[in-house]
């Protein structure tokens, strides 16, 4: 081979195949640390890599492909949609952007996905990698084990732990959050949440958690408002609705609200009935972005790390 082929940071997943004569899939899953590839296949890769000089960067723990496809539901790529998705894109769009890496974008649904559009996405040639963000469906999961490439999965989890995963505690995190709001002194909390999802029904369970280290026992009946979407419009409507049922009784000293527009529409149902946050109710959040942008309200809430869960994916394809 010649000397002036060698590469500069980024793997060419296409010359090593072209130059080896295996199949990109196969290239991918020797890169990648994949089991499910023979010995010799394995060895010729990775002679190839080193002669045109990218072993260091996958001994950084760093691999860098040339085309990637994030999927993820529809809600992702809207910033007013999925404050939380969206940013978790833009931080592999972010951390990804130097190594001329092309990002591609493909909505699914997060359960009853279409398999013909994932398995034509996944099929093309220029596809070398994928994330799947938010995506439920074992199904998926199924299908991107059968192809072979190298797969990610964010805030989602493959039952059969074929498929490499990325999440946060989510029990820990409704856990942590309610022992706070106990830490400042609240007995009578309502718990504002979207159940949509199994993440949110752990962080339900967290917060069962924290009440039962407290002796507290906690009464879905009394303690939990289920709202049927994150958006800010129907829970403010559903928080209204039960503060409209709750004249004349004593009110809970805190609202812990499944999500920041969540809890934008937490606060206005409060304001609009004559109470002061934090003056009169506190409001906690989980999500954690800067909600001064639509509500001047101070406001707790529990970070949960957007921007590294795309970074570690990132480095993990």
């Amino acid at each position: 081979m010649e000397p002036d082929h060698k590469m500069d940071k980024r793997l060419k997943i296409t010359e090593i195949a072209a130059r080896t004569q295996l199949s990109i899939s196969t290239v991918s899953r020797v890169l990648a640390g994949k089991a499910n590839t023979s010995e010799k296949a394995r060895a010729k890769v990775l002679a190839c890599a080193r002669e045109l000089g990218v072993m260091d960067g996958m001994a950084a723990g760093r691999l860098l492909l040339n085309s990637l496809v994030v999927f993820a539901p529809q809600r992702a790529f809207d910033e007013r949609s999925d404050i939380f998705y969206y940013r978790v894109i833009q931080s592999v769009s972010k951390g990804l952007a130097s190594h001329e890496v092309r990002l591609r974008y493909c909505a699914l649904e997060e359960n009853d996905s279409d398999a013909q559009i994932f398995l034509a996405r996944m099929n093309e040639p220029d596809t070398q990698a994928a994330i799947l963000l938010g995506i439920d469906d074992p199904h998926i999961h199924e299908l991107a084990v059968d192809v072979g490439k190298p797969c990610m999965l964010i805030n989602c989890r493959d039952r059969r732990m074929r498929l490499p995963a990325v999440a946060p505690d989510h029990r820990a995190i409704g856990e942590r959050a309610a022992e706070y709001l106990f830490e400042m002194g609240h007995r009578e909390v309502m718990n504002v949440l979207c159940l949509r999802r199994y993440t949110m029904e752990l962080r339900l369970a967290g917060i069962r958690d924290a009440w039962h280290a407290h002796n507290l026992r906690f009464n879905d009946r009394r303690d939990l408002l289920v709202v049927p979407s994150f958006s800010a419009r129907e829970t403010e409507q559903l928080v209204s609705e039960w503060l409209n049922q709750q004249k004349g009784k004593d009110l809970p000293t805190a609202f812990l609200v499944g999500g920041d527009f969540m809890a934008a529409g937490t606060i206005s149902a409060l304001q609009n009935h004559g109470l002061r946050v934090p003056q009169d109710v506190s409001v906690m959040s989980i999500d954690g972005f800067n909600l001064a942008a639509i509500q001047d309200v101070p406001l707790t809430a529990v970070h949960v790390p957007r921007d590294e869960l795309g970074t570690e994916a990132e480095h993990c394809c």
